[in-house]
């Protein structure tokens, strides 16, 4: 199986390769798309390491010249010295960096404990009630979003451990009882991870990917601060409601207990006074939120922002060079995502996005604006269906829809991409697969694959809706407010 999947991708890229080239390209932007989908499907079957595949398609696209082409002359001669400049472009890419940082800053919150600490001092306070564990679990997800852009580590780290003890004090377990209280409880994480993942830029790493593609093909894209706005009243309403949704729609049989904030208080008591390495993390968190708010004011990029919280936690010990040097998950994405970034690049430069507005964009030309970018909004979020990551899942599209959004006549291409990317992270919902936490919550077997896929359908439904109503209507009235670059 492992070499059948090895592969597929080199198959079907030269299966797309030796089809007729479509009226209105040349070779080599055939030639490019064919090894672009051909990245596609190894990020979707995954028999390597992800970042491993977006090297190897850079390099076969950087070998055969076809990348940086500028137009759609077939003649372009271009020299290795220049594609291979176009191949490691995505390394200088200031997005892919912030998110590496912002690993590293995960790292800290991590090696100090200070999440676990939040965590458990959250439950001991709202644990007596199942409900306001899930207001808990919620909050701890809230707190650590802004910094940490993988809800796998904020689950897997953090939120996880907590309900894999809380749900055998009650002998709820997966083959026993879970929906006693394990079941709810592990939708919580995941329903949270999402949503969170929504609220901050930085609660996920497919959101400023997503942003850097865009720019990147000529649409202006928002700072921290204003996608924060764009979404509050929405994130607002969402968090609000969640835990009470998963508590009706998904009840657990307990309802309460003293056990629960017993139990956290006691572990919490045990960890004793908040180490001097705790302090110092929280207060360069809190430094660091200042700074990713209010850089406009302070005019400093999210990147170098994220940079000096490095500093920082090494020159208070809070983590080593070594640690730094030895973060392989931060290493590992940002080699992925500076490939990707490369590659869906290259999409505009050989002509490819250009052909497929002129081919597409017709078809919403009869539409008024708004229609056209709630049709998208729809065809957009509801795709995650067909991709088991989201980093994939917009390396795959999102070029194809900025020139889509592009092509509505009398829309502002900036603000329906901003429509359509800020759902990305509760979207990621709807399947047991659809985001980087989602396969840990599932793979607990607290809820089986049916019933998965309902609930994410219910919630992924609920939550568009609420968008629909109050998101795009704040959206068109706060646009002139928000900073775009």
């Amino acid at each position: 199986m492992f070499y059948v999947k090895l592969f597929i991708p080199f198959v079907v890229g030269l299966i797309v390769y030796f089809i007729s080239i479509p009226e209105g390209l040349n070779a080599n932007a055939w030639l490019y798309f064919s090894i672009f989908i051909g990245l596609i499907i190894g990020l979707i079957l995954e028999p390597i390491s992800p970042a491993l595949i977006g090297v190897i398609a850079v390099t076969l696209a950087v070998l055969f010249k076809v990348g940086p082409v500028g137009s759609n002359n077939i003649e372009t001669i271009i020299k290795d010295s220049v594609a291979i400049k176009w191949g490691l472009s995505g390394f200088s890419d200031s997005v892919v960096w912030l998110i590496f940082a912002a690993f590293t800053i995960g790292l800290g919150f991590s090696k100090t404990g200070l999440g676990e600490r939040l965590a458990l001092y959250l439950v001991s306070k709202l644990g007596k009630s199942t409900l306001g564990l899930g207001y808990a679990i919620a909050i701890v997800d809230l707190v650590l979003a802004p910094f940490i852009p993988s809800n796998a580590a904020r689950s897997g780290g953090t939120v996880y451990p907590i309900v894999s003890n809380i749900s055998p004090m009650f002998e709820s377990y997966a083959d026993k009882n879970p929906r006693k209280i394990g079941a709810y409880l592990v939708w919580m994480g995941l329903a949270s991870s999402c949503l969170t993942s929504s609220i901050f830029l930085t609660g996920q790493a497919p959101n400023p990917l997503a942003l850097s593609l865009i720019s990147k093909n000529g649409v202006m894209v928002v700072d921290w601060l204003s996608w924060f706005l764009a979404f509050l009243p929405v994130g607002l309403i969402l968090f609000v409601i969640t835990p009470i949704l998963g508590y009706f729609i998904y009840p657990p049989e307990v309802k309460g207990s003293k056990e629960i904030a017993i139990w956290a208080n006691e572990k919490y008591q045990a960890l004793g006074k908040m180490p001097t390495s705790q302090i110092f993390m929280l207060i360069i968190a809190l430094i660091g939120l200042v700074l990713w708010v209010g850089s406009g004011f302070f005019k400093i990029n999210a990147t170098t922002t994220a940079l000096i919280m490095i500093i920082l936690m090494i020159a208070c010990k809070i983590i080593t060079w070594q640690d730094f040097l030895g973060n392989k998950p931060a290493w590992n994405t940002l080699v992925w995502f500076a490939t990707l970034v490369t590659m869906a690049g290259g999409l505009k430069n050989v002509g490819f996005l250009d052909y497929l507005a002129n081919s597409l964009g017709h078809k919403l030309s009869g539409f008024e604006p708004f229609i056209a970018t709630v049709l998208l909004l729809m065809l957009f979020s509801w795709l995650r269906y067909f991709f088991a990551s989201g980093t994939a899942y917009v390396t795959a599209i999102i070029a194809v829809f900025v020139s889509l959004a592009s092509s509505i006549k009398g829309a502002n291409p900036a603000e329906v991409m901003l429509i359509l990317t800020l759902p990305m992270g509760f979207m990621g919902i709807i399947t047991p697969y659809g985001t980087g936490s989602s396969p840990l919550w599932f793979g607990s077997n607290y809820i089986k694959g049916p019933q998965f896929f309902l609930l994410g359908g219910i919630f992924a439904l609920i939550y568009m809706v609420i968008y629909f109503l109050v998101g795009i209507p704040w959206i068109k009235f706060i646009m002139p407010y928000l900073s775009f670059h």
